[in-house]
């Protein structure tokens, strides 16, 4: 008997109009809680991230598009679940078709640049004067207030400019930017339960209201849930690299292989020169106490390495964990792929688009990470054509007939 499924977001309708990372993403969180979302873009050319290869096609996997049939690979993934219908929003016919399917939205997110909805006549006023009750998000860089908030940002940028890439990578190497977008993929999830929260607050009051997201507002503060100003004011290495500011927490090289080990605490440390038979190391007078062993922490981690060097990641890890000590190995990213374990909890899953059944080989898509009780959440399906929802979409909201769409199609308004 098939697990049941769960769709929280059943009843609510999400107007679209997003580009790249950030919005997409949002877009098909929403979905997979079983949200309608309905994704608008220009004629013709759509999402700027649909001329981005590799793409999906007839035949196969291919570096430039072959065929009409085409799909940007990074679109798929970016656009699952999500419905696809093409308005031109500078044509007013366009304008009042979209005003249209906002009245009958509960939800509209839209990550262009500051200011474009409102050049457009779309902004949150112009939307709310036909829809008081709708809760419009919008996701720029910096925000739309501020110093910064008409300077051009992508994820590089933000990282730059918000401090996090001081952060990270080695002490004595330059800042490294992280490898994921993460300002670009946490700022929507932030955006995610900030409008689960304005619905409710819609459910208690009747009001919609407006949600101004800032990716360089969000990587601050993930950075400041650590006591940064007291790094800083101690003068503690803000870059650290692989290995923890103010303990011997951090990367060794074994024998085939690197390890991450946490030793943070006293006990942990003795459990670790224990287990590798050298107890009465921290008796050295430069390890007796916290301070001691901060002033001397290179010292520390060269004995920690010294002890460990001889062992295969195995053999550590089987010794380490078997007196409580936090170990794991690094892995490449091809043998976390290859781990059964995201399989089995469908946290790695196949890739799909919307006009076929047949899974892409090879293609991999990201499930969600959160298990609930009551069922499971919708399996989504890949992105979709450029317009490939139009006529659904316009018969069944704005009440268009078939004649009426081609001429639409015909002035270029879809």
């Amino acid at each position: 008997m098939p697990e049941p499924l769960m769709k929280p977001l059943d009843d609510i309708r999400v107007l679209s109009v997003t580009v790249f990372l950030a919005g997409p993403f949002l877009s098909m969180t929403l979905a997979r809680f079983g949200a309608e979302v309905i994704k608008v873009e220009m004629p013709g050319t759509g999402d700027p991230v649909r001329s981005s290869g590799p793409f999906h096609g007839p035949k196969g996997i291919s570096k430039d598009r072959q065929t009409e049939d085409d799909l940007s690979i990074r679109f798929l993934k970016r656009s699952e679940g999500v419905k696809s219908v093409t308005l031109n929003l500078k044509d007013p016919e366009g304008r009042r078709m979209f005003l249209e399917l906002a009245k009958q939205s509960d939800v509209l997110i839209e990550n262009l640049s500051p200011g474009s909805m409102i050049k457009l006549g779309l902004g949150y006023d112009d939307v709310a004067a036909v829809n008081p009750g709708i809760v419009y998000c919008s996701i720029a860089g910096y925000g739309q207030t501020g110093p910064y908030k008409d300077l051009p940002a992508h994820d590089h940028q933000i990282q730059a400019m918000s401090g996090i890439m001081d952060m990270n990578g080695a002490g004595d190497g330059p800042p490294t930017r992280i490898g994921v977008f993460v300002g670009d993929l946490v700022t929507p999830l932030y955006c995610a339960y900030s409008i689960l929260g304005a619905l409710r607050h819609k459910e208690k009051t009747g009001e919609g209201q407006y949600l101004d997201a800032s990716m360089i507002d969000t990587l601050a503060t993930l950075m400041f849930m650590e006591p940064m100003e007291h790094i800083l004011a101690d003068g503690l290495p803000v870059r650290a690299g692989n290995d923890a500011r103010d303990n011997a927490t951090g990367l060794y090289r074994l024998s085939d292989g690197d390890v991450i080990i946490t030793v943070g605490t006293p006990t942990r440390l003795n459990a670790l020169f224990s287990a590798l038979g050298a107890p009465d190391t921290l008796d050295d007078p430069r390890f007796r106490t916290s301070e001691l062993r901060l002033e001397n922490i290179t010292a520390l981690r060269a004995t920690i390495q010294k002890h460990l060097s001889g062992y295969t990641c195995t053999e550590a890890i089987s010794l380490l964990e078997a007196v409580g000590v936090p170990i794991a190995r690094v892995r490449t990213l091809r043998e976390a792929v290859d781990d059964p374990h995201f399989r089995d909890r469908e946290t790695l899953k196949p890739m799909y688009r919307q006009d076929s059944t047949e899974p892409i080989e090879p293609g991999i898509v990201s499930g969600f990470p959160i298990r609930f009780s009551s069922g499971n959440l919708p399996k989504l399906e890949g992105g979709a054509k450029l317009g490939h929802h139009n006529e659904e979409v316009f018969k069944k909201l704005l009440d268009l007939d078939s004649d009426t769409l081609a001429d639409l199609k015909d002035r270029g308004v879809i």
